[in-house]
């Protein structure tokens, strides 16, 4: 489905958000102030980063556990009637409240210590819930009950998954006792006996989470935003997925990326390689499973790595990468069919491709042949230097100054760029207002270069946040592994965005929107 003409939208993930009083990483209880600042901007999506359960010490929101579950980290603990009823924070042990006090202190997201908060602030309101609700078969009860049925398709394998690996340290399940590793039957009803109240646990914060995502969605709603989500290309090998679905993967092999401008050796994500015709063979059950629960959550969402589903990169021990399948014809009949498929389910939900990288040109003409918009990121629309006016960008693109993967606008300008490559952007007529400009990246600078952006062809154009009010922070390093990465919070609460500084960004990005006939 096409979304709505002439859009203009933020890049913004949960883990960035910041309320007044938080537990140190973005909420989903903060999605509702944000989308209405969103609104006041004259914008009309917000686009998220995965939300999707992260293994505990995994950063990236792009290594899941589970491809349908949300990542407990995001609950809003304020919002959980159970932990409010149980005492609160107060009912926390002094080695929690701590944690919850480094986290809150630190300026970045703290992960380990934040989950380490959170967990045990769901594990007081699940007692709660369990001792005053479950066994007294309440309506708030039956409400649980009817989401573990509605759920089950995934809830069931997830919540074994979790429990039976929280019982053996978190050890992968590759490392699990052979019958259980094997999922024999007997093994996996002697281990849902055994961990009963450990899955309840697991599915009861799912249908916490879910309550709250979907009251952040109808916020959204009311103000006329859309929420963008992103559905990561791969789940980590040790995922319930992998665990309850081996056959529909090649766990002799890994996918990854061949070299590019971010890495001249190419990447190895470690991640397994699909087995699209095993997959087939069922119906791509599994496929549509996901695309399924990402339109149940999302007005649109972004599809990771599209190339991967024309053609993915597969490395196997001591042998050189290679592309499958190799020849264009049984690339361009995979990817169509399988994001025909996607289209489909979807249907409501805006379906866009994240066709960045090494992309073959048949990709993006097939792209624009089913309907779904690719990205045009203004730093790379460029031949030879001599850049391409945003104003020609196709309207089935999402036009953009950057991604979660580069550096911000700022930095780019003023020190990425040299001078020929200024003078090239300014040659520009619709950044003909940078012409004469220094390295310095002044108000002035800002306005241009997101004037001319604004001004491109494309239905949509998103912006990063730091680009939207000129910072220099940057999201994550591609094929690196450190400390800043997946740690960036915003510099302002939610709420505070309502204050003079929040005010004085609105009112430039709602007259950017209406300047170019994007304003909602």
């Amino acid at each position: 489905m096409e979304g709505p003409r002439r859009e203009a939208g933020i890049l913004l993930p949960l883990f960035s958000l910041r309320g007044d009083v938080d537990w140190g990483i973005g909420a989903i209880s903060d999605v509702a102030p944000l989308v209405r600042w969103i609104a006041d901007a004259g914008h009309g999506l917000l686009q998220l980063l995965p939300i999707l359960e992260t293994a505990p010490g995994e950063r990236s929101p792009y290594a899941a556990l589970s491809a349908f579950a949300i990542d407990p980290i995001y609950v809003g603990l304020g919002d959980v009637e159970d932990f409010a009823l149980a005492g609160g924070e107060s009912a926390l042990a002094d080695a929690d409240r701590a944690a919850l006090a480094e986290a809150r202190a630190s300026g970045s997201v703290r992960r380990s210590v934040v989950r380490r908060a959170k967990r045990a602030a769901l594990e007081v309101a699940f007692a709660r819930f369990r001792a005053h609700e479950w066994d007294a078969a309440s309506p708030r009860a039956a409400a649980f009950r009817a989401f573990r049925e509605a759920e089950a398709g995934w809830l069931g394998d997830y919540s074994l998954y979790r429990a039976a690996k929280e019982a053996r340290d978190e050890r992968p399940w590759e490392a699990w006792e052979p019958a259980l590793r094997d999922r024999a039957p007997e093994a996996c009803a002697a281990e849902a006996a055994a961990r009963a109240d450990r899955r309840l646990f697991h599915e009861w914060v799912q249908w916490v989470a879910s309550t709250q995502w979907a009251a952040a969605r109808e916020a959204a709603s009311a103000v006329g935003v859309r929420l963008k989500g992103d559905l990561p290309f791969m789940v980590s090998r040790d995922s319930a997925d992998v665990w309850a679905r081996r056959g529909d993967f090649h766990l002799d092999r890994t996918v990854g990326a061949p070299p590019d401008a971010f890495n001249a050796e190419g990447q190895d994500w470690g991640l397994p390689v699909y087995d699209w015709d095993a997959m087939a063979a069922n119906g791509d059950a599994w496929l549509r499973a996901r695309v399924a629960r990402s339109a149940a959550l999302y007005d649109a969402f972004r599809l990771d790595h599209v190339v991967g589903y024309y053609r993915m990169y597969v490395l196997r021990p001591e042998a050189k990468g290679e592309f499958v399948p190799p020849e264009e014809d049984a690339q361009r009949a995979l990817g169509e069919r399988l994001l025909g498929l996607a289209r489909d389910v979807a249907g409501a939900t805006q379906v866009i491709g994240e066709d960045l990288g090494t992309v073959p040109p048949f990709v993006r003409r097939s792209l624009v042949g089913l309907g779904i918009a690719g990205y045009r990121v203004l730093r790379w629309e460029a031949d030879d230097g001599v850049y391409r006016d945003p104003r020609r960008y196709p309207a089935l693109s999402v036009a953009t100054s950057g991604t979660h993967d580069t550096s911000a606008l700022a930095v780019w300008w003023s020190e990425e760029l040299d001078d020929a490559g200024r003078a090239a952007l300014a040659a520009v007529p619709a950044f003909a207002a940078l012409a004469g400009a220094t390295a310095e990246f002044t108000p002035a600078v800002h306005e241009a270069l997101l004037d001319g952006l604004y001004a491109a062809g494309s239905d949509l154009v998103v912006v990063p946040f730091p680009d939207a009010y000129g910072g220099r922070e940057r999201i994550n390093v591609p094929a690196t592994v450190g400390e800043a990465n997946w740690t960036y919070r915003m510099p302002w609460s939610v709420e505070a965005l309502g204050g003079p500084a929040g005010r004085a960004i609105a009112a430039r990005l709602r007259g950017l929107a209406a300047r170019h006939g994007r304003a909602r």
